[in-house]
């Protein structure tokens, strides 16, 4: 049954529903997929009760217009180069970056070209597109603030903002330079040209680079520390390597304590034969048949293993079919497990515990508290509180929850790197952000195909590429678009502008282009950088052209209106809808929605004085 009832009344619901649905987020006393499907249910259930009717007779609240944005191109590509990324990090396709970063000398040196990777991302985003450049320098970002020691959270937010700073610099920085320009042409305007507006856009980014860069990193919360706290990096396993005919290893040599192959694996024994080797280890040269027996954390055994699968593996009666070890390191995870006090293997060496014929897993390493054995694996015996390091299929892993005699650790299950596909994810990550950049290929086309090409090549499974698309982002962004639909069809977009514009403060060119610069920067974080574009650039030219006011410069003021409207849609910085990097951040940086209020807020209004610095003294206003 429907109820006709005042327009004013559809636009003030919306709009209330907008306050408490941000309040929301920002509380975060609910999930943010409760929010967000509940902002989906009350719009439907209003809009169904209560239709909006428009000019054309169409409902403005119709569930087609409401639901849409679970179906937004932007929102599905965002997903796709989740899963994209993903496979680089599967495939462990930057290991020669990380590890060129990982043994740098001196911190500050990784320090100097984690500030170097934020400029050449502002200055390429003048001239590229912001969200390639973005899915590139995200695990470089990751991997120099590790070398770094800085926590990922306080510098992933940093990239996406200085990206959008360098967009505002050229008239193809943004999407939404272009659509402001378009949008003059139609109204009888010439159109910007390249560098239209270069310098103000310069000393706008120059302004909002100091602050991202040597400012926020200081009081970003550590999400990252966070998300990792019930997994330890720093404990060492006791592990075993068999060097067998034709590995990699064969002709290694220690210099200064270290084999340079095995990373930061302490060996403290190595079996030849029948004869067992001590440190010092100095110009000893790695043979087929030797028994290394060393201690390295989860993190560096995982390496070895990427590198060496068949060191670890247990030997195969029958020769293997081609490409078979290859998949049974596809299907593999490593999971840490907990002798319980109860179990039956108490006292029995881990050769006779027979874990490998029982339950099909590899021990790859033995941590036992802070004791250090000097002793091949399978002569061990297990006591209670020993945590195993193993690898095996999932359903194996999973399986062992049920199991009385170990304890499969909270947090400690991951998936195997594929090393072996790492050529192909970075041939095809190459090739379709090339493709994208150059404008071949659309954003949402190019991710969605490398996405696919991604999972078909092995790069990555089905289940792996569903995980890495992040729900909450998902519905977060859906579910605010479809507020920025129902504010803009229901009048409350004008509403907010002809409210702000009309204010006792607004009476002289300067006050009114200040105040609409504010205007659009709040909007753009509510609705998208390409709505506000097309929804003020009539409304800025308008403006214009009522005041017939010269200035005391060279530029007319229908150019310095829609400038205006250009640095104010850029200025998405406070929301992780306001922009396509801040979405792909959101993940790698573990943030909430509250730390793109805290981070962006502060800088929205740096940015705002600046401008009506420039307003002043470069515009003439």
């Amino acid at each position: 049954m429907d109820f006709s009832l005042p327009a004013d009344f559809h636009m003030m619901f919306v709009l209330i529903l907008t306050v408490f649905s941000v309040i929301a987020f920002v509380r975060e006393r609910l999930p943010v997929e409760v929010v967000s499907i509940g902002i989906f249910a009350f719009l439907l259930l209003f809009g169904h009760l209560f239709p909006y009717e428009l000019a054309d007779g169409k409902n403005g609240l119709n569930a087609d217009d409401i639901l849409a944005g679970l179906a937004n191109p932007s929102l599905i590509a965002v997903m796709a180069l989740l899963v994209m990324g993903q496979a680089l990090v599967q495939t462990d396709t930057l290991r020669f970056i990380t590890a060129g970063f990982a043994h740098a000398s001196k911190p500050p040196y990784t320090q100097i070209a984690l500030y170097a990777t934020f400029i050449f991302v502002m200055v390429m985003s003048a001239f590229v597109n912001n969200t390639p450049l973005v899915v590139i320098a995200i695990p470089l970002v990751q991997a120099l603030a590790h070398a770094s020691s800085i926590s990922e959270s306080r510098m992933m937010i940093p990239l996406s903002y200085v990206a959008i700073l360098g967009g505002m610099t050229t008239v193809i920085g943004s999407s939404t330079n272009l659509l402001v320009s378009s949008k003059m042409v139609e109204l009888g305007y010439e159109p910007l040209s390249f560098f239209a507006f270069v310098v103000p856009g310069m000393v706008l980014a120059a302004v909002g680079f100091v602050y991202v860069v040597l400012i926020l990193p200081r009081f970003m919360k550590d999400r990252v520390s966070m998300a990792r706290g019930l997994v330890s990096d720093t404990k060492e396993f006791i592990a075993e390597l068999d060097v067998a005919e034709g590995s990699k290893l064969i002709g290694a040599q220690c210099e200064n304590g270290r084999f340079a192959l095995l990373g930061d694996l302490n060996v403290r024994m190595i079996q030849r034969g029948g004869q067992l080797l001590l440190p010092p280890f100095e110009e000893y040269t790695i043979s087929a048949g030797d028994v290394l027996i060393g201690s390295a954390t989860r993190k560096e055994l995982t390496k070895i293993l990427s590198s060496y699968p068949g060191s670890f593996l247990p030997e195969e009666t029958d020769a293997p079919e081609e490409g078979a070890e290859e998949r049974r390191q596809e299907d593999r995870v490593l999971a840490e497990i907990m002798v319980t006090p109860a179990s039956r293997c108490l006292d029995m060496s881990v050769e006779l515990a027979a874990l490998d014929k029982k339950y099909g897993l590899t021990i790859l390493g033995i941590q036992r508290r802070a004791r250090i054995v000097r002793r091949r694996i399978g002569r061990i015996r297990l006591e209670a509180g020993d945590v195993l390091l193993v690898s095996g299929v999932r359903k194996t892993i999973d399986a062992l929850r049920d199991n009385t005699d170990f304890i499969v650790l909270s947090g400690s299950k991951r998936d195997l790197p594929t090393p072996a596909k790492a050529p192909i994810a970075a041939g095809v990550f190459l090739s379709i952000i090339t493709m994208a950049s150059l404008g071949i290929l659309s954003i949402p086309i190019a991710a969605i195909t490398g996405a696919v090409i991604m999972v078909a090549t092995g790069c990555l499974n089905i289940r792996q590429a569903l995980r890495a698309m992040d729900r909450k982002i998902y519905l977060l962004v859906a579910s605010m678009l479809a507020l920025g639909t129902a504010m803009q069809n229901t009048g409350g977009v004008g509403f907010i502008a002809d409210v702000l514009l009309h204010l006792p403060v607004n009476h002289t060119p300067f006050s009114i282009l200040a105040g609409f610069f504010l205007l659009v920067a709040i909007l753009t974080n509510l609705l998208s950088n390409n709505a506000c574009a097309i929804l003020f650039t009539p409304i800025a030219i308008n403006l214009a052209e009522t005041l017939h006011m010269p200035l005391e410069s060279s530029f007319s003021l229908s150019y310095v209106f829609a400038v205006t409207v250009i640095f104010g849609a850029n200025c998405s910085f406070a929301s992780p809808i306001g922009y396509q990097t801040n979405l792909l951040v959101m993940g790698p940086g573990h943030y909430r929605f509250s730390d793109f209020i805290r981070a962006g807020v502060p800088l929205i209004l740096l940015l705002w004085v600046t401008f009506m610095f420039l307003l002043k003294f470069y515009f003439g206003v």
